[in-house]
């Protein structure tokens, strides 16, 4: 085999990102990105100070590095700080937007990237839209495949796409805005291969939401490398001898081609409006349509059919934290059949001791359905009497193929950001995240975000 055939994955990837600065995006694919915006601004600054992120600022404070890149709702310093707890508070709360095909979670690696290095180097506002897509581009097609492909493959495996493709988004992002050229995006990709990593098995603790900010962060570090003459392995984005014959041995994956000419991934990004794991959300829409339908002493059973993968990423079915519930079927399923609407705030202490839940938790029964859609799921409540009780979801609320408007996400960002920064600076951080792109948006973006108001 050449080497020319040998790098032909590495030399496609990196041409793509080399000509981000010259790219012309249609409208469509503008907005998108805007909506993406909306809702990183407001999952990200309603999580800035989360147990989660706390430790994560407070060493940023420890460790005292200077720069321009702001770190929402605190002051500023070096971008792969700022990029590392920016993403930590986006992916805080599992509220953050989802590629539904399998890359995972965008949104938090990817803008954290776009403006912590934009801040840095005075970036204007179009290099940064576009080097933002290029990088949620990247990320999905090397993520994504559905169901057969890899970011789905890496979670059955245990490792969790948006830290492992997370990497590889963010450092694309980054060459972007360096203006880098092939060989030294080259270089960059192999430097983001070589550190990917991220385990399903931190689900339900500060481990998850740190895969996104740690992915923001190495993409930053991989891309600083590269530009400063630092070589990297070439061949790691081929289909063997590479990063996915480490992560997938067995070799039994549909790896999704490079087709970035014929079509956005972007335009299949999810936003979720149940902050918890996606893999939760069918099963609990079909459960909040039974809420207040049936006393719990008539319940002998319920049974909820899922796909597979929710048993991977979201199969706890006892619980020991309000995280961790995030990351179970069944308790998500008992807290909407109790009336609790799995926003944010609900995930709490109180919610977690309800002993409503507690009960309905015990009774939930998980049944695995293959060839079932990720997107749909069926809950059946048997009562004692022999009557059932049957809620049906089709399709998330929230996927590419029912999708939350621009009003609905609105609504979202305000709910979140309204308590934290009050109604007329969140308004005007909203108006511009909806104009993003247009000239002059950085920098005020930057501003609204600072922590001295």
């Amino acid at each position: 085999m050449t080497e020319i055939a040998r790098n032909e994955r590495g030399r496609a990837l990196a041409d793509y990102i080399a000509e981000a600065a010259g790219r012309d995006y249609p409208a469509e694919v503008v907005h998108e990105a805007r909506r993406a915006l909306v809702d990183y601004l407001g999952v990200t600054v309603a999580a800035a100070f989360d147990e989660t992120v706390k430790p994560v600022r407070y060493l940023a404070d420890r460790w005292q590095a200077s720069g321009r890149a702001r770190i929402v709702l605190g002051g500023t310093t070096t971008p792969a700080i700022a990029a590392l707890i920016n993403a930590t508070a986006t992916h805080a709360m599992d509220f953050d937007d989802v590629h539904y095909l399998g890359a995972g979670h965008p949104g938090g690696p990817c803008w954290s990237t776009a403006f912590a290095v934009a801040q840095e180097n005075g970036a204007d506002d179009q290099l940064t839209l576009g080097a933002f897509i290029t990088g949620f581009e990247v990320m999905a097609r090397l993520g994504g495949g559905g169901v057969p492909g890899v970011g789905r493959k890496l979670q059955r495996k245990g490792f969790h796409p948006t830290s492992v493709v997370g990497r590889m988004g963010a450092a694309a992002v980054a060459c972007a805005l360096y203006h880098l050229d092939a060989g030294k995006i080259t270089n960059a990709l192999g430097n983001a291969a070589t550190t990917a990593g991220g385990l399903v098995g931190s689900f339900g603790t500060h481990g998850k939401p740190f895969h996104a900010g740690k992915a923001a962060m190495d993409g930053i570090l991989a891309a600083d490398l590269a530009a400063a003459g630092h070589i990297g392995a070439s061949h790691l984005f081929e289909l063997e001898n590479g990063w996915l014959d480490a992560f997938i041995q067995d070799k039994n994956v549909e790896v999704p081609p490079l087709d970035f000419e014929e079509r956005f991934e972007l335009l299949r990004n999810g936003y979720k409006l149940l902050a918890s794991c996606r893999a939760t959300h069918a099963s609990a829409q079909a459960a909040h349509q039974l809420a207040g339908q049936f006393d719990l002493a008539e319940v002998e059973t319920i049974e909820a059919q899922v796909h597979p993968g929710a048993l991977v990423t979201a199969g706890k079915l006892s619980p020991r934290s309000p995280l961790e519930a995030k990351f179970s079927v069944s308790f998500c399923v008992a807290m909407a059949l109790s009336g609790y609407r799995l926003v944010w705030t609900d995930f709490s202490d109180a919610v977690f001791a309800d002993a409503h839940v507690a009960e309905l938790n015990g009774k939930v029964r998980l049944q695995p359905v293959d060839g079932q859609s990720p997107a749909s799921a069926h809950v059946i409540v048997h009562l004692r009497n022999g009557a059932t009780l049957r809620a049906d979801t089709n399709v998330i609320l929230g996927h590419p193929e029912n999708p939350v408007s621009d009003v609905g996400l609105s609504e979202k960002y305000l709910s979140l950001t309204v308590p934290v920064l009050g109604d007329a600076r969140a308004q005007t951080l909203l108006d511009a995240a909806w104009t993003f792109g247009a000239k002059g948006t950085v920098h005020p973006i930057g501003e609204l975000l600072a922590g001295d108001w």
